[in-house]
């Protein structure tokens, strides 16, 4: 089940979506989101899911290896549909015991469905396409404006970057404490919720040790490299919009009319 979670991890290929500015990455992201709560209508999930197979296609990444974090969500995924099928008032369709399902809700709970898995997948183009370290920049990039208001936009962008590069450390220190307990005679699988729930016990106490002593050290290097935030510092790969950057935005513009009249 870790090894599913891809959420922080980078696959390394040759792609245009891999050569994008991560600035533009970042604003497509967040644009192609809004665009799925924004859209209710079967035309607009349809144009944005040919639009998220297209940038799938252009990124060149394995879409088994992009579909593998929907594995960690499925929980969440099943009771979501669960609660939009049978809490939605509507016209009944199928009514067991206390519980109803009506027309509304079906479809409310397929559009959820889709709306989740689009989402998941699309937010993984970005951060399989892009390194932690341009990510940052990305970031930092696009909230500058915020240093006018006082905002600490170079101290947030490094800690979302430790952040990333610390869930695939964390996903393999939890892999090896896991069978370190396993050989020992440890039972993860077996027994009720309570049972797992306490069987966690020796494998969280030993991450976060873990996890502590890496933030240790890591802050202590930084302050060995007299580390001082974000002033006055310079980048040793500076952004710069390309032309096929330009014309990312320009396909997003397009892609965001189109379902703004679809939808």
């Amino acid at each position: 089940m870790l090894r599913d979670i891809t959420l922080g991890q980078y696959y390394q290929t040759e792609s245009v979506i891999h050569r994008l500015d991560p600035r533009v990455k970042l604003v497509a992201t967040i644009c192609y989101i809004l665009s799925l709560f924004l859209v209710d209508s079967v035309w607009g999930y349809l144009a944005a899911g040919l639009f998220l197979a297209v940038m799938i296609r252009l990124s060149h990444v394995p879409f088994k290896f992009m579909v593998k974090g929907m594995k960690a969500i499925i929980l969440l995924l099943a009771l979501t549909v669960a609660f939009n099928l049978f809490l939605t008032p509507g016209e009944p369709l199928v009514s067991v015991w206390k519980l109803t399902i009506t027309k509304e809700g079906v479809r409310v709970a397929v559009m959820m469905a889709v709306r989740l898995t689009f989402l998941i997948i699309g937010s993984s183009v970005m951060t399989l396409t892009t390194t932690p370290n341009n990510l940052t920049d990305g970031m930092e990039k696009l909230m500058k404006p915020l240093r006018k208001i006082r905002v600490p936009v170079h101290e947030i962008a490094m800690m979302m970057s430790i952040a990333l590069r610390f869930i695939p450390i964390l996903l393999e220190e939890t892999d090896k404490i896991m069978k370190a307990q396993i050989a020992r005679g440890a039972d993860f699988e077996s027994g009720s919720i309570l049972k797992k729930a306490r069987a966690l016990v020796p494998l969280l106490v030993p991450l976060f040790i873990s996890a502590f002593r890496r933030a240790n050290d890591l802050a202590m290097a930084m302050e060995a490299r007299c580390y001082r935030g974000g002033d006055n510092r310079t980048k040793m790969k500076p952004l710069i919009y390309q032309r096929r950057d330009r014309l990312a935005y320009i396909v997003l513009a397009l892609y965001l009319v189109g379902c703004f009249v679809i939808g």
